[in-house]
């Protein structure tokens, strides 16, 4: 056979990965398996470590597939989602369908078989808090939508935590507080400059329903309560001066770009604050695993 009838198979596998949202998923399975290296005082488990981030990786894969499949008709008149794989048609609802049942399925699989059976009912409420709670009932009825769903991206550092351990520990909670305060400025910076988009979609963020003078207010209320809280590992003894000094350093820039945001705001300024959020919580939790192995290397 030539390499052409391939082609076809291999492209439609690439387009539903793409559903799948792997750069996403990639954030969540690094912030997850980040908690697993911080439940232990060495390296974790060889297997709970593997097997554990695979599962997170497949179900994450799966709600995210489930979202799109869901918002398909929403994300066919926004232009940061119409070139999604079903709004194209590159991909069916019903080969998507299958695609969220076979990785969401072994995901909880290898989660119950080869981590242990907490993580794997953890894993479950996360996808179906985010794929069912958020995208069908919180997001197109409450500007809130983000705050309360919110919980569900925030909960990969919890899942990595019960990999290793097969508990739920305080320390594991701080890393949930981090990205759930995190969460709602993140995503309201992408509202801003999507604002118009969002309205014409119908989706009641927070730009839309209150405004844009509004959100930016809130944006700075919610940057000040995520830079206190991450605080929270070093009072708590949880972290040491690493993680304090990177901590310090990067919640500076995260409310110098909100208050920039709040006092002369542009679409641009709303881009790069959005952007730089996402290399802020990747730079904290990076400095959380550096100081863990500084002190306990």
């Amino acid at each position: 056979m030539t390499t052409d009838t391939y082609k076809p198979a291999s492209l439609a596998a690439l387009q539903l990965l793409r559903l799948g949202k792997p750069r996403v998923v990639a954030l969540i399975v690094f912030t997850a398996v980040i908690g697993m290296f911080m439940a232990a005082p060495g390296l974790p488990p060889p297997g709970p470590l593997l097997f554990g981030a695979i599962g997170i990786a497949l179900v994450a894969t799966s709600a995210a597939a489930l979202n799109c499949l869901v918002e398909q008709r929403l994300d066919a008149v926004m232009a940061r989602t119409r070139a999604r794989p079903l709004p194209t048609g590159d991909v069916t609802p019903l080969q998507a369908l299958v695609f969220i049942a076979i990785v969401g399925g072994t995901g909880l699989l290898v989660l119950h078989s080869l981590t242990n059976p907490l993580t794997m009912w953890l894993t479950l409420a996360t996808f179906l808090g985010y794929a069912v709670v958020y995208t069908l009932v919180l997001k197109p009825r409450t500007s809130q939508n983000i705050v309360i769903g919110g919980a569900s991206g925030a909960m990969p550092p919890v899942l990595g935590w019960a990999a290793v351990t097969g508990e739920i520990s305080s320390d594991a909670l701080l890393l949930f507080l981090i990205i759930f305060a995190w969460t709602p400025p993140h995503f309201w910076a992408l509202a801003l400059y999507r604002r118009n988009e969002y309205a014409r979609a119908g989706v009641p963020m927070l730009p839309v329903t209150h405004g844009e003078h509004f959100t930016r207010l809130y944006v700075v209320l919610y940057t000040l309560l995520l830079a206190a809280i991450c605080l929270l590992p070093f009072a708590s003894g949880m972290s040491g001066a690493i993680y304090l000094v990177s901590a310090l350093v990067l919640n500076g820039v995260c409310v110098a770009y909100a208050v920039r945001l709040y006092v002369n705001y542009s679409d641009g300024l709303a881009r790069r604050t959005f952007r730089y959020s996402i290399v802020y919580l990747s730079c904290l939790f990076a400095a959380l695993l550096v100081d863990h192995y500084w002190r306990f290397g």
